[in-house]
């Protein structure tokens, strides 16, 4: 598979982004929040005798999931990854002044390439971080391979209506692509199936924020770190004209009282790995195959 994202762009993106990342990521926070709620689905099945031995945090960022985990399973060694070394280093720095943060390990890697042993972790959060994986079967076999047999994965990705209005402006007043594009829940659902995940429960959610022009958005991104990290990219400014253009098409199309939307589409994936052994296909045919329909989905 041709690589859709710049991954080198990815790591320095939030590598420049992680002194202010964690002041600017509310919607992030507001999703971390719901996602970590999940992960009572744990002790639902084991109960609070079993709990988990190693707990993985794959895109940690600033680690504050990390945190909470460390806080939930205090006994439990609890890893935190990221492709950028700096959001570690600011993780690790502000963890330094509270004990409760303590006894992390840190780990700087890709999540398509975990460093992990087979079956070495019971819970395998992320957060937000699966939208720049071009190849989703591939990552979800990754953490397939690292999970013990009945252990959970709880993920969160962006939907394809997200940013859907910067895309629109962008697409009027330039050839080249300015947002990424984004999986859908069925494509996310047949994902996890293609990796042999068992039960997965996906949730769709969208929100809206709004801006007062399109520069304020634009900084709001690149603070988080969400800048353009496509292979196909314009590698040069995009240039006032062009930026003009699309900031008239934006307030145009989309302009409001509020000031400019901007729509984000959350979804979220909570699955269990299977049992040693358990094949992908059954009896000649493919247990994924079966349609991203059968697969329930709640929507908020």
């Amino acid at each position: 598979m041709n690589a859709l994202f710049d991954h080198r762009q990815v790591r320095r993106a939030f590598s420049r982004a992680a002194p202010g990342y964690d002041a600017a990521a509310a919607l992030q926070r507001e999703i971390e929040a719901r996602l970590l709620e999940s992960l009572e689905f744990h002790p639902a099945k084991y109960g609070d005798k079993q709990p988990p031995q190693r707990v993985l945090d794959v895109g940690s960022g600033p680690g504050r999931a990390t945190a909470a985990m460390r806080r939930r399973w205090p006994k439990a060694q609890v890893l935190s990854l990221d492709l950028a070394l700096p959001m570690l280093r600011q993780a690790r720095s502000r963890d330094r002044w509270q004990p409760l943060r303590r006894g992390v390990d840190r780990l700087c890697a890709d999540a398509r390439a975990l460093p992990l042993a087979d079956d070495s972790i019971d819970v395998l959060f992320s957060n937000l971080c699966l939208q720049w994986v071009e190849d989703l079967p591939a990552v979800f076999a990754g953490f397939r391979r690292v999970l013990r047999p009945g252990g959970l994965l709880m993920v969160s990705t962006f939907g394809p209506d997200t940013l859907h209005e910067l895309r629109s402006a962008f697409a009027q007043a330039d050839a080249t692509p300015h947002v990424s594009p984004f999986a859908s829940i069925a494509l996310f659902g047949d994902a996890l199936m293609h990796a042999g995940f068992r039960d997965p429960v996906l949730d769709r959610d969208t929100s809206t924020t709004h801006y007062r022009d399109l520069p304020a958005l634009m900084r709001e991104l690149r603070t988080l770190g969400a800048t353009n990290a496509l292979q196909a990219r314009r590698h040069t400014l995009t240039g006032k004209a062009r930026f003009a253009r699309a900031a008239a098409a934006y307030a145009s199309d989309f302009g409001a009282g509020q000031g400019l939307p901007a729509t984000w589409e959350t979804i979220t994936a909570m699955a269990w790995a299977p049992e040693h052994g358990a094949p992908i296909r059954e009896g000649g045919e493919e247990i994924v195959r079966f349609p991203a329909s059968a697969i329930p989905v709640r929507r908020r």
